[in-house]
């Protein structure tokens, strides 16, 4: 029988375990974490995200701020921003939400937060701890919370599985696959230009999906007993669907997730953990002192 794995229920019990942790670091070390957000320009869907993450981080006792720039912000006004919330000892945490506008390089962004409080992990410093060791103490939110998902019902020893990560981006696909390679999986990255991707999936023990095209995996990419993951969130007719054809690949597979309350409350549940580890690295506290889940 297929089980639907309830990202929504796991990032709750999640949440509960920072909530405690950020209790205990605010009695006994006199810290409350610190969230900066800083989101340009007026993208409805981008609007929907922050909210959500400052909702979340409120409910946590993370001290968290949202700070709305216009979209005419330049790339040097934001990078100042950036500099002043990197000197703010104050500030733990800090996140640029993505699409960023046009006019602005976000690789230099990404480059200007210091990468003790980049919880997106998106600096190269970050970047590159992540591809030499899986003891990175900062891990990329939406990969993170999608390998959670895969331990919660295939157990913490993935060796010898054989995964198959669709999409490229440095978001998503390629740590992604950094993760899956620290499990002792064997990791195949496909992409837009990748001949025959069907035949490859067809192998995999797990598929996890970020491609962003809706109902992308059919039901003949999926092995009987596979576990899929379906990282998209793509809108059509007005209701969220991912890229995984979900009615029609479901009895196929042995764990699936669902789209909406699948990894998407797991990419804020590991916001807000980075948010924590972040705090405790900067104080240059243990952080499994004070972190109570495991990851």
């Amino acid at each position: 029988m297929t089980q639907l794995i309830d990202g929504f229920g796991i990032a709750s019990g999640i949440c509960e375990s920072i909530a405690t942790s950020v209790a205990h670091l605010k009695k006994n070390n006199g810290l409350v974490p610190s969230l900066r957000v800083i989101i340009v320009g007026e993208n409805p869907a981008s609007h929907v995200y922050v909210r959500s993450k400052q909702k979340k981080a409120e409910l946590l006792g993370i001290n968290a701020r949202t700070i709305a720039l216009p979209k005419d912000t330049s790339e040097a006004e934001l990078i100042r921003l950036v500099e002043s919330l990197n000197g703010d000892i104050s500030v733990n945490a800090i996140l640029v939400q993505l699409p960023l506008p046009s006019h602005i390089n976000s690789s230099r962004i990404f480059e200007s937060i210091d990468s003790k409080k980049d919880v997106d992990c998106f600096h190269p410093e970050n970047v590159g701890r992540l591809t030499l060791s899986k003891d990175a103490l900062l891990k990329p939110c939406t990969p993170a919370g999608s390998l959670y998902l895969i331990k919660s019902v295939l157990g913490n020893d993935l060796s010898g599985m054989d995964a198959v990560v669709i999409g490229r981006s440095n978001i998503v696909g390629k740590p992604m696959a950094m993760l899956l390679l620290h499990e002792n999986c064997t990791v195949t990255l496909t992409h837009s230009k990748t001949r025959d991707i069907q035949e490859k999936t067809m192998q995999a023990d797990i598929v996890v999906s970020a491609v962003g095209i809706p109902h992308f995996v059919k039901r003949d990419f999926i092995k009987p007993g596979a576990t899929v993951i379906d990282v998209g969130i793509n809108k059509v007719d007005g209701r969220l669907v991912g890229d995984v054809d979900f009615e029609n690949v479901f009895q196929k597979t042995k764990f699936i997730t669902p789209v909406p309350r699948g990894v998407g409350p797991m990419t804020i549940a590991f916001l807000m953990l980075n948010t924590v580890i972040a705090t405790c690295i900067q104080n240059k506290l243990d952080h499994q002192d004070v972190i109570r889940v495991v990851v």
